[in-house]
């Protein structure tokens, strides 16, 4: 089976074809900024300059014509509105043009499959780190759980917003890790760790104020990820315990980030655990983890294909809103 997939939840618009669980094609590009940060309006005018653009890298690249596509996906939830309706529009575009069926996919727990396809966990508590996203998940009976988020905003939020106060541009992550490597000065800055969650505000704010004192633009990255990672790592090692699992998987375009993992293979050492990051091809936003996992909805006959005048989007839906009924 042939499915296409669509992510456009965010800053990330991208297509893929997969074959059952091959991947064949993963195509995407990126909205960035040298400064300031993302402007849902211009994000989705992005995404419409784009997507016939990346549908025909996919197509050429899994070497297929647009008529062999079995099936179609696309990310309807969560995420920012603008970005999910084009994503929306584009399938239900494709799904009448090909007379395909069509599925919606939650964004997050496509970043959770992806990650079981690609690395050897079974049945890890699941770190999800990306820009909108802090959760702690694990999968009990037919649902998620979520054990811990962030109360205020995503680490990957925190790293953009401190990156703009840098005048960094975006996306701030992958920026303020290369200027990380080039410090060893630690200053100290809030962290907040609240039973099994993390809040970020403090720690953004303090370090915006240090950098307008005078503090080095690399000290204040190195601080800044050091503290972000270690209360993560905190709350994870807590539902490690309280769950008696034995593996933890790094998911999420932040679980890009070396010294985080370096860090979570520290902690799961210690307790006897492993630590697997997914590939730093599907960590960020990626249209493979919409197609996969559309693919596992629709062969287990429990998702239906939805009429394209019916798609909807969802831009708020949980993660432990949703039943894992391909388990």
């Amino acid at each position: 089976m042939i499915i296409l997939g669509i992510e456009c939840t965010a800053h990330t618009f991208g297509v893929a074809i997969v074959k059952d669980n091959n991947i064949l094609s993963n195509e995407k590009h990126t909205f960035t900024t040298e400064k300031g940060g993302m402007i849902p309006n211009e994000v989705a005018d992005h995404h419409k300059k784009y997507k016939e653009i990346i549908f025909k890298q996919a197509l050429e690249k899994a070497n297929i014509k647009e008529e062999q596509v079995n099936l179609i996906t696309f990310s309807n939830a969560p995420g920012l509105a603008p970005s999910l309706l084009v994503g929306r529009d584009f399938a239900k575009e494709l799904a009448i043009k090909l007379k395909k069926p069509v599925i919606g996919v939650n964004h997050i727990v496509a970043h959770l499959e992806i990650g079981l396809l690609t690395t050897q966990a079974k049945d890890p508590i699941f770190v999800f780190i990306s820009g909108a996203n802090t959760q702690i998940i694990a999968h009990e009976g037919n649902k998620y759980r979520v054990f811990g988020e962030a109360l205020s905003i995503a680490i990957g939020n925190a790293f953009d917003k401190l990156a703009r106060s840098l005048d960094l541009g975006f996306p701030g992550g992958p920026k303020i890790e290369q200027l990380a490597k080039k410090s060893t000065n630690y200053i100290e800055l809030p962290y907040s760790v609240k039973g099994m969650d993390v809040d970020y505000s403090g720690l953004v704010t303090k370090a915006t104020q240090l950098y307008k004192k005078g503090a080095k633009k690399e000290d204040i990255c190195f601080s800044f990820q050091e503290t972000a990672f270690a209360m993560l790592a905190e709350v994870t090692e807590r539902a490690l315990a309280h769950c008696e699992k034995k593996e933890i998987l790094l998911i999420g375009g932040v679980a890009a980030n070396k010294r985080f993992s370096e860090m979570m293979n520290i902690m799961a050492k210690a307790r006897k655990a492993k630590s697997y990051t997914v590939p730093l091809e599907y960590a960020g936003d990626n249209a493979a983890m919409i197609a996969y996992t559309g693919y596992l909805q629709y062969k287990t006959n429990k998702e239906e294909p939805i009429e394209p005048e019916e798609l909807e989007i969802y831009p708020r839906q949980r993660i432990d809103e949703i039943e894992t009924f391909w388990k």
